[in-house]
């Protein structure tokens, strides 16, 4: 190893040692959670200090989990969902984002503005009326219900506006000279060259659809709809109890899909981040 390579190294020293101490701060409850889903719950709360189980118990807790609740069916129902708030963003999300950022029309950058305020707005405020408006159509208890209100994204728009601005003006002329509509430039030109964003905003709306607790809570009410985050909820108020283990167990499998996807999307969703988030 060179000199040089020894000076940047030790120069590095401070900021991996205070990276490293923010991942292991931010990794200990997940750790927890999986060593506790091992264990028996009189073991949870033991004196010991050790990760590792005394006992291995995991057998029991996991099938505790899958036996006493339809955990597999609150799983299904959280990729239903995600996936089809997913779709309907994009769908509405792409060609607005496009028409933002590369169409000269009057009003473009007032409604870019009221673009902006939507993101100030929490969702939670306009939770109330669209219960009365589901409740009063029969949609609770449904994808439907679950689906629509999430269907377009002002936080997509932003984001995927910002990654359109960066693409040049010339690759979209070229388009129109060779005949191609406005559509079909945005789903075969404009949308292939801009994946990490499209990564990172999926990774965005899946991660939290998948969590999302509040909105479930107030228009589900059968364990046939319930999503991952509140069939957890149910799992612990009926089944669980005070059993820890199975309850960690339950944990795990809910959070577990999405510490995968975020590993698989991760190189995506930094670059994403990196090269539309910040473009002006």
């Amino acid at each position: 190893m060179t000199p040089g390579a020894n000076r940047t190294l030790i120069q590095d020293l401070p900021r991996l040692a205070l990276l490293g101490l923010g991942a292991v701060i931010v990794l200990a409850p997940y750790v927890w959670m999986f060593f506790a889903s091992l264990k028996p719950g009189s073991e949870v709360f033991s004196n010991s200090l050790s990760l590792l189980p005394e006992r291995f118990y995991a057998l029991e807790n996991y099938g505790k989990a899958l036996r006493e609740v339809p955990m597999l069916r609150f799983l299904f129902n959280g990729v239903v969902v995600c996936a089809l708030i997913l779709f309907f963003q994009t769908l509405f999300a792409v060609p607005a984002a496009y028409a933002l950022a590369k169409l000269r029309w009057r009003g473009r950058e007032v409604l870019f503005g009221l673009v902006m305020l939507g993101l100030l707005i929490p969702y939670h405020v306009p939770a109330l009326p669209l219960y009365v408006g589901f409740a009063r159509l029969g949609l609770l208890d449904s994808f439907t219900a679950l689906v629509a209100p999430f269907s377009i994204s002002v936080f997509g728009i932003f984001l995927f506006r910002q990654a359109f601005r960066s693409l040049p003006d010339e690759l979209i002329h070229a388009a129109r000279i060779d005949g191609m509509g406005e559509m079909s430039i945005v789903w075969r030109v404009v949308m292939p060259n801009a994946w990490p964003a499209a990564t990172a905003f999926a990774t965005f709306s899946i991660v939290a659809h998948w969590n999302d607790l509040f909105w479930p809570l107030i228009v589900v009410q059968s364990h046939g709809m319930a999503t991952p985050a509140l069939g957890v909820l149910f799992f612990r108020a009926e089944e669980a109890g005070n059993d820890v283990g199975a309850l960690m167990a339950a944990a795990v499998m809910v959070t577990a899909p999405m510490v995968i996807l975020f590993l698989l999307a991760q190189r995506r969703f930094i670059q994403g981040i990196a090269t539309a988030g910040l473009k002006g």
